[in-house]
């Protein structure tokens, strides 16, 4: 009876790793992965758009300082 057990216990195991995931559940993961590199490229676009923006602030304000002061 044991040898029978261990069988049809091995047998499940083997069957349940055999079947794997299915095809909605690869595509469910791909999406997923797919969204989140979407939202880590906006990111990455809003964070250059806001350091060229203070950049140009900065040089916007070097400029207004530098013509405020009287040259010698």
């Amino acid at each position: 009876m044991k040898k029978v057990f261990s069988t049809l216990l091995a047998a499940g195991f083997i069957a349940l790793v055999a079947c794997g995931p299915s095809e909605e559940a690869k595509n469910a993961e791909q999406a997923a992965a797919d969204s989140i590199a979407a939202a880590a490229a906006a990111d990455s676009v809003r964070m250059a758009e806001e350091a060229a923006a203070a950049a140009a602030m900065d040089t916007t304000a070097a400029d207004t300082a530098a013509a405020a002061t009287p040259a010698n």
